[in-house]
């Protein structure tokens, strides 16, 4: 069965692009999220293997949107990596310290990311296509 990633992003290219990205190199079936309050209610509503979190977005920020995915039991469990463009030492530790199962900076490699992801979350690297199809 097919992983499940929820990405919850304010910008609409970001949450596209990972979107096509994963769905074609590594078959997972994604959803999409535009703001932290629709991400924690689809993330309530339909549990996902895994969310990839912004840190940075108007309204309510990645680390806001983390703290309450924590508290809620139907969402506690899900392991999250944050998407920012704040990869300073500091700032990473600071994620983590939240504890975000990592931190992806931005822009990210899109012919990595779910290579990364599998990496990061222990899962079987070997269903992910490399580019040109081969595996």
């Amino acid at each position: 069965m097919p992983r499940r990633i929820l990405v919850i992003d304010d910008e609409e290219a970001i949450r596209e692009v990972t979107q096509v990205t994963l769905e074609t190199f590594a078959g997972w079936i994604i959803t999409t999220a535009s703001s932290g309050r629709e991400g924690i209610a689809r993330a309530a509503q339909d549990p996902p293997d895994a969310i990839l979190l912004d840190v940075m977005m108007p309204d309510m920020d990645g680390p806001s949107t983390f703290k309450e995915l924590c508290q809620n039991p139907a969402t506690r469990h899900i392991p999250v990596l944050f998407l920012t463009a704040k990869v300073q030492a500091a700032d990473i530790e600071a994620f983590r310290n939240l504890g975000a199962k990592a931190v992806i900076a931005k822009p990210f490699d899109p012919m990595s990311l779910a290579h990364d992801v599998s990496k990061v979350l222990g899962w079987e690297p070997e269903a992910i296509q490399q580019v040109g199809g081969r595996r």
